[in-house]
């Protein structure tokens, strides 16, 4: 009996890994296949976007385990008096936040803070939290560190700084215009919530984690060398807090170089390379080809893909942020959501993909649509 419980158990383990990690196993097999026709070699692996990625993961952990974000949150939260205030604030904190801390962090952080809020003043924060997501994924298109493929495609075409915002503001500026017009028909009624008091008493911490922050940022915009970055970030995190180690995405970082092996095996298989060269030829094929992609593979694995076979870093750029809209997997980040209101509201799954698609296609169609006709 007590086999079969365990049997029970290991198999719900396991099923559960899949669900979690399925880029991660489909960038595993992708690359042990292609390994076993084309020999993979080392050079293929980009390490300084693997440590520029772990550099960021490590001292947003820290940002996050000190509730930073969540003392901003609730000091603003607390002069909401309507719905639409609440809807503002939260859409609008998520929408910036993204810039700095990444997508999938301005959601871990503020999606839980939306439900605490939902369940106090008694309303379903489906629509809020959709916003949310839009918000998060469209907010991180503007710097190289909002998002993984931000950073890769940053790093693997050398861009200029100022070029890559010059690339991303109107996109961004588009963003706001949306998440407003979309957010403006919220109600006004008068609500009545309080929310507890988040006080940040380790002043050491914070000097620390923003000092690495910043020197990280130096080392993505190329101003320090990323490898002395990332010894001065391991030496301060193994002497202040080691537990940050453990709060690593290792697994996105594993996903990443699994799909440079991948990608690396294939674009040196001529037929393979010949046909995407094809595809990617131009432009407009390149931002058309970069929407679709992330669509069914995501924008990460997407953008990591065409970046071997077209020069045009512009489109892809704004391809695969506009492309992060659409479908639940287009940005895995929505994911993030999704889970996390599924929790709490079990039954309402299948709203949740209803009124996702609907705003993320609408937006996908306004915002690609007027990119692709000034491009």
């Amino acid at each position: 009996m007590n086999l079969e419980l365990n049997l029970i158990k290991d198999k719900r383990i396991f099923l559960e890994f899949i669900k979690k990690e399925i880029v991660l196993i489909i960038a595993i097999t992708l690359a042990i296949g292609t390994s076993l026709i084309s020999l993979p070699k080392f050079e293929y692996i980009d390490f300084k976007v693997i440590i520029l990625l772990f550099n960021l993961m490590i001292v947003v952990a820290g940002f996050k385990e000190l509730q930073l974000l969540d003392s901003i949150a609730t000091s603003l939260l607390k002069r909401c008096t309507s719905f639409k205030a609440i809807t503002y604030t939260l859409v609008f904190l998520t929408f910036f936040s993204a810039m700095i801390v990444t997508n999938d962090v301005a959601l871990i952080t503020f999606v839980p803070l939306t439900l605490i809020i939902a369940k106090k003043v008694n309303v379903n924060p489906l629509k809020l939290i959709v916003f949310q997501t839009l918000a998060a994924n469209l907010g991180s298109a503007l710097t190289p560190m909002g998002n993984p493929q931000n950073l890769f495609i940053y790093s693997y075409f050398n861009v200029n700084i100022m070029e890559f915002f010059k690339i991303t503001f109107p996109l961004v500026l588009l963003s706001v215009v949306f998440l407003g017009a979309i957010t403006m028909n919220e109600k006004k009624e008068k609500l009545y919530f309080q929310v507890e008091n988040i006080k940040i008493e380790n002043n050491r911490d914070i000097i620390i984690y923003s000092v690495l922050f910043f020197i990280t940022i130096l080392s993505v915009f190329h101003l320090i060398d990323y490898r002395i970055t990332f010894i001065i970030t391991i030496i301060a995190i193994m002497i202040f807090n080691k537990r940050l180690f453990k709060k690593v995405d290792y697994s996105l970082l594993i996903t990443f170089v699994a799909f440079f092996i991948f990608i690396g095996n294939i674009s040196s298989m001529s037929l393979i390379k010949n046909f995407m060269v094809n595809i990617l030829s131009s432009e407009k094929s390149t931002f058309i080809s970069s929407i679709i992609s992330s669509q069914f593979i995501s924008n990460v694995p997407a953008t990591m893909l065409i970046s071997v076979f077209t020069p045009y870093y512009k489109e892809l750029l704004l391809g695969v942020n506009i492309g992060g809209l659409g479908t639940i997997i287009a940005s895995l980040a929505s994911v993030i959501s999704y889970k996390l209101y599924i929790n709490e509201y079990p039954k309402d799954g299948a709203d949740y993909i209803k009124k996702f698609t609907i705003y993320n296609v609408l937006g996908l169609v306004i915002i690609g649509l007027i990119i692709y006709f000034f491009i």
